[in-house]
């Protein structure tokens, strides 16, 4: 009796679970026949302004960044600034502990005393000893050690005073000063700590990072498809992923002469300089930049969906058309495209404004192509080429100047 209602639950279990099943097959259906539906197969020619832009993306650095180091050994005795601090050129950054350089200034000021009486006793050595040498009283020898202990009393007091002046130029450099309106970035470094001069192992201490964030650059790298498409002293947009909405200009100021792989991608470097740098803007953010390539203001457009390509048996150039709706159905008609970007191409001939354009190829043309193959596969004669739809960018050319862009951004992308 047990088993019996075992196998009943188990059917009913089944039972149960087909039908949701099959609810969850018909919803899923009906959701896709109503997405069908709801998707436009139409679309009107209208004026728009269209622009087609190359995007890239780098960093935001400092046009300025200077890593500040002692130029001498010491201990940091005061250290006046810190991280955000902004400086004005001038002030000072730190200072080291300079007690042993005054001892040693001391003892080289009376180093000086000491060769000034050394020189002053030679001195008169000397003018006694040449008077006596001038009325014969002492022997050339005499007269000229006395000459020569005088010379080396002058070279002892030079050799002393610039001693003290290699010390006072050690001295003034315990106070790190700034070379120019600064913002400090970083500051490995506390107060005590000991610190190499630059001359010494590995050219220093860091102490303070600075930079001087009103000039700001932006270091990208440009995929080699669009970096003809880009110019020195040309003008980009600029927009900045932290800060939402914002958009600045910038120029481009150095274009690298030659290729480098980052990223698997082999590109240029390109340095970018902001103008009118936001106070939001910070070191470190990453930027997009867009790169005019064309544009054109208020041109009659369609949609790239609605742009079919042919490969003409007569002729064999590629074709472009669209296919127009009318009172029997839809009309196939030649156009010349002019800009396009990512969604829209500009139309120059063969459409009007306000006219209907549809979006995918209309029944009677599937099936007069299939009929075509049919004939083809069973020797009917030769078929008509197959016509494609024109993929984003790849097929909108003509011989208007203003259609290079795009075209060669297309054959970069693959199409």
């Amino acid at each position: 009796m047990k088993s019996v209602w075992i196998v009943v639950v188990l059917a009913a279990d089944g039972v149960g679970g087909w039908l949701y099943y099959s609810k969850q097959q018909t919803t899923a259906t009906a959701s896709a026949a109503s997405a069908e539906l709801q998707r436009p197969t139409t679309a009107k020619v209208e004026s728009r302004n269209i622009r087609f832009t190359v995007s890239a993306a780098g960093e935001i650095t400092p046009a300025e960044q200077v890593s500040v180091r002692p130029e001498i050994n010491g201990r940091i005795a005061t250290l006046l600034v810190d991280i955000g601090d902004t400086v004005k050129k001038g002030s000072v950054f730190f200072t080291l502990d300079d007690r042993d350089l005054q001892i040693e200034k001391e003892t080289q000021e009376k180093e000086i005393e000491r060769t000034k009486v050394q020189l002053a006793q030679a001195e008169r050595n000397y003018l006694r000893s040449k008077q006596l040498y001038e009325e014969k009283l002492v022997a050339t020898e005499v007269h000229e050690q006395s000459r020569t202990d005088y010379d080396l009393a002058k070279n002892s007091l030079s050799k002393a005073e610039k001693a003290l002046e290699l010390m006072q130029d050690k001295m003034r450099k315990t106070r790190i000063l700034a070379p120019f309106d600064c913002t400090v970035l970083t500051r490995p470094v506390s107060v005590g700590q000991s610190v190499s001069g630059s001359a010494g192992f590995n050219s220093g201490t860091e102490v303070i990072t600075i930079a001087d964030l009103n000039q700001l650059i932006i270091n990208a790298h440009i995929n080699q498809a669009d970096i003809t498409r880009l110019r020195v002293n040309q003008e980009v947009e600029v927009t900045v992923e932290a800060i939402s909405g914002l958009k600045v200009m910038g120029t481009v100021e150095r274009i690298a002469p030659q290729a480098a792989i980052k990223n698997n991608i082999k590109g240029f470097a390109a340095r970018i300089l902001l103008k009118d740098v936001d106070p939001r803007i910070r070191p470190s953010m990453t930027a997009n930049i867009k790169i005019p390539v064309s544009s054109a203001d208020n041109v009659l457009s369609v949609p790239l969906a609605s742009v079919f390509t042919e490969l003409n048996p007569a002729s064999q150039l590629m074709e472009r058309f669209v296919y127009v709706k009318n009172d029997a159905g839809y009309e196939r008609r030649l156009v010349q495209l002019g800009v396009s970007d990512y969604f829209f191409a500009e139309i120059q001939t063969g459409v009007a404004d306000g006219e209907l354009v549809s979006l995918e190829e209309p029944k009677e043309e599937v099936e007069k192509r299939n009929r075509a193959k049919s004939v083809a596969a069973f020797g009917g004669g030769d078929s008509k080429p197959a016509t494609s739809k024109a993929p984003a960018m790849g097929n909108v050319s003509t011989n208007s100047p203003k259609a290079g862009a795009p075209v060669s951004k297309a054959a970069a992308t693959g199409s």
